[in-house]
């Protein structure tokens, strides 16, 4: 018999946005997503929901819980959806901004949290997030699935499960993804792969946890929030105005110079190798500076799947002569995100707001510097 005396309960508030992991095949054979069934098919699975204790404890229709989830925690869990849901291809800076609000709208009343999102996107939303959710102090976990919970074999079962426990038993700061028993920081992470259930890496970041039989949690590679920030701001004004673009050896000059008119105010340039671009592209490098006289912020982040910027090469150090910034070892995703942050900032100068691109305020990036 439980009673309140020796319960500890945790709770965390599940924000269900969309994604594979609750889609189902419709007539025509292909997958949807369905308002409505996957909290049904949650509540069927007996390891997601203890009902003979919910009614003993007299939860509410809308929580659900799970008894002994770890280390004597027993997990209270509320499922909000999204409604319409949304295929992650489809999700937006309102987006990104919705579900941060929901965020802070239940923050006290929660222990921990977890985003149910499609798999394509979810680097650039979690990525956002970090940005946006200032001195977060409880864990944000995003996953999803590369098969729906409604097909038999399928992987997430384990993602939710797994992320539900990280979300609500172990001291987590920061945004972070999960998925196939290994938890990423969420503005180092990229999807790796469309179809293998691995589908996620980080490649310039340890894991943050490996979860096989035991969970082990890799303390000293978490992020340390600055202790100054003691409360939760989350910052509302994203800037649209951003693009990634992408060298490649038949690039002209029209296509530079179209991308870069306005409205846009800042992009990630995305180079070759250790940040090199066509050096002797004069045409080239003259875009990019007039960009820059503008006051376009360009960061500039390497093709390759791992590794960093720097100017190692003379095809690299031409690009920080002409005032483009150095992205390190940021991912695309991660810069783009972190320039629509920057750039939302009205109280900052354009100075100020080039030297916060080259520091490290998330753990986004590995070092810190200043060339401006």
């Amino acid at each position: 018999m439980y009673t309140k005396m020796n319960f500890p309960v945790k709770k965390v508030l599940v924000l269900y946005t969309g994604g594979t992991i609750g889609m189902q095949r419709n007539s025509q054979g292909v997958y949807e997503p369905l308002n409505g069934k996957f909290v049904e098919e949650i509540r069927r699975i007996g390891v997601f929901h203890n009902q003979k204790l919910a009614e003993e404890l007299r939860l509410s229709a809308e929580q659900l819980i799970i008894p002994d989830v770890l280390m004597k925690n027993n997990l209270i869990y509320t499922i909000k959806e999204y409604d319409p849901l949304l295929d992650s291809s489809n999700m937006s800076i309102e987006d990104w901004q919705k579900i941060a609000e929901d965020i802070e709208d239940e923050y006290e009343n929660f222990d921990g949290f977890v985003i149910l999102h499609g798999t394509d996107t979810i680097a650039y939303t979690a990525s956002a997030l970090s940005f946006i959710l200032e001195g977060l102090s409880k864990p944000v976990i995003l996953t999803g699935s590369q098969i729906p919970i409604f097909e038999v074999r399928n992987d997430a079962k384990d993602n939710f499960l797994t992320s539900l426990v990280l979300s609500s038993c172990f001291d987590i700061r920061e945004v972070c993804i999960y998925f196939s028993n290994k938890l990423f920081r969420g503005n180092r992470t990229r999807k790796v792969s469309s179809d293998l259930l691995e589908a996620f890496n980080s490649p310039n970041y340890h894991i943050l946890a490996d979860c096989g039989i035991d969970i082990k949690v890799y303390h000293q590679y978490l992020f340390k929030p600055d202790e100054q920030l003691s409360k939760l701001n989350v910052k509302k004004s994203l800037n649209p105005n951003v693009g990634i673009f992408y060298l490649f050896p038949t690039i002209t000059v029209k296509m530079l110079k179209s991308f870069l008119k306005p409205p846009i105010e800042g992009i990630v340039l995305v180079s070759y190798g250790a940040g090199n671009i066509q050096s002797e592209r004069e045409d080239l490098l003259e875009i990019l500076k007039q960009a820059v006289n503008r006051g376009i912020i360009i960061i500039n982040v390497t093709q390759c799947v791992q590794g960093t910027v720097n100017s190692s090469y003379a095809t690299g150090q031409v690009l920080n002569s002409i005032g483009v910034l150095p992205g390190f070892d940021m991912t695309a995703e991660a810069a783009l995100c972190k320039l629509s942050f920057v750039l939302g900032l009205e109280d900052k100068t354009l100075i100020e707001k080039k030297a916060m691109i080259l520091k490290d305020l998330r753990g986004e990036l590995s070092r810190n510097v200043n060339i401006i």
